[in-house]
């Protein structure tokens, strides 16, 4: 595939060329990470969502770390999802097709090159493909030998999250009794038990039909994909392969890639790179995406109108939602584009708390979301999925949910390198309050 000189945003400053040459020819040489048939797999069943017949589901980590790898966290980020997942396809009647924000996100935009740390000017943490999150010069110096780590780690990554997917960890039987103690354990459990109990009923339903659950594959094995921001062109060039059957592109990095709000330039290299592989990729548009902008980036990622080849992940903040998104949904469906809608309610409601930390309202977020469902209502058009940043982990870095986590919580358990993440009380309460506006007329 050629590469250009389009401008790149959002890239590092190596300071060692002959260095990031040997890192580059060496993850050319590496196997891929992911196969072409499973993308096209992926294609399809967001083509199912992007015609209203499923519901995306996209979470995970804001930024994966080398520190964080375990199996333990991986487990329990799955299992989040999962339990996600078994409430949103009962409440919409439809399949949810399960994407994690994993096995790839090591690297983040920032919004300057450096930044000061008691009188010192450091540059920028961009994700740990590419420094370290320790305030030192030596740390903060980009260096390429990391996006080898960050392929070994993310391979590891998939290899587990396979295992999990398939050897029966995603029983349904298993995943509905993890959500029946959630509801009794919450503060608001009260709100969801007629939801689970439903959920119990349907189940009860099916074995009293005859119907053996453990005969079926469906029910103990769950498809899983993983997606990540191709920011760090670096990285991603050296594992774009081309299939030799079909002689078409992909990127072996991860199943589903996406371009980022500060990166959709059109004359941009990101853009460049996405448009030319066969994976389902996505564009996150801000509040300051245009209608003029959503067609153009469609024109040029989806040139040919493909169900399931192009996801707008909307993140306009809750306060502009409502009067940003309705423009540019109109204009892309009135153009006759067939793509998947999904709602970012994470990034466009980040603030500073009182104490320095920088976090989310969950109040806000579930506003983003409601008013995300309420334009999509208004205009016809399927409200198709969610892309939040989640962990399976007791974090304290959000506020609010039913557990009432507040300003002087947030130091109990800030663990996150980069954006604050809904802890696993908060994503299945957040999982409950979508599945009741999907169940609304």
């Amino acid at each position: 595939m050629t590469v250009d000189a389009r401008p790149a945003a959002q890239q590092p400053s190596w300071p060692d060329a002959g260095a990031l040459a040997a890192v580059t020819d060496e993850l050319g040489r590496m196997p891929p990470l992911v196969f072409a048939g499973e993308c096209r797999t992926l294609r399809a069943r967001l083509a199912a969502v992007a015609r209203g017949e499923a519901f995306l589901l996209q979470g995970g980590d804001c930024a994966e770390t080398f520190a964080a790898l375990s199996a333990n966290g991986i487990r329990d980020k799955l299992k989040t999802l999962l339990q996600m997942a078994v409430v949103l396809t009962y409440a919409a009647a439809v399949p949810v097709v399960k994407v994690g924000r994993i096995a790839g996100q090591f690297a983040k935009p920032r919004s300057a090159d450096v930044e000061v740390r008691d009188g010192v000017t450091l540059p920028s943490y961009r994700g740990d493909a590419v420094n370290d999150l320790a305030a030192t010069l030596d740390a903060r110096t980009p260096d390429p030998r990391r996006m080898l780590q960050a392929y070994h780690q993310s391979a590891s990554t998939l290899n587990l999250l396979r295992a999990f997917a398939t050897g029966g960890f995603a029983d349904l039987r298993q995943v509905h009794s993890w959500n029946r103690d959630f509801v009794r354990r919450s503060s608001a459990g009260a709100r969801y038990e007629a939801l689970a109990a439903e959920i119990e009923r349907a189940l009860d339903f099916m074995r009293a039909c005859g119907i053996d659950l453990a005969a079926m594959p469906t029910a103990h094995e769950v498809e899983m994909y993983a997606s990540h921001e191709a920011l760090l062109l670096d990285y991603e060039r050296p594992l774009v392969r081309r299939e030799e059957a079909t002689g078409e592109y992909v990127a072996t990095s991860g199943h589903m890639l996406w371009i980022g709000d500060r990166t959709r330039s059109l004359d941009g290299a990101h853009v460049d790179l996405l448009r030319n592989v066969l994976n389902p990729v996505g564009v996150k548009l801000g509040p300051s995406a245009t209608p003029a902008d959503a067609l153009a980036l469609a024109d040029a990622l989806d040139p040919g109108n493909d169900a399931g080849r192009l996801t707008f992940v909307s993140r306009m903040g809750a306060d502009r939602v409502r009067d940003l998104l309705p423009p540019i949904v109109s204009a892309v469906t009135d153009a006759g584009r067939t793509v998947v809608w999904a709602c970012d309610p994470m990034h466009g409601n980040t603030v500073e708390s009182g104490s320095g930390y920088k976090t989310r309202h969950f109040d806000r977020i579930l506003d983003e979301c409601r008013g995300f469902f309420e334009v999509h209502r208004g205009l016809g058009t399927w409200p198709g999925g969610v892309h939040v940043e989640l962990t399976g982990e007791d974090v304290t870095e959000c506020l609010g949910g039913a557990e009432q986590i507040v300003d002087a919580d947030l130091a109990g358990r800030y663990e996150t390198a980069c954006d604050p993440r809904l802890n696993t009380s908060q994503s299945l309460e957040l999982a409950f309050l979508v599945a009741e506006m999907l169940r609304s007329p």
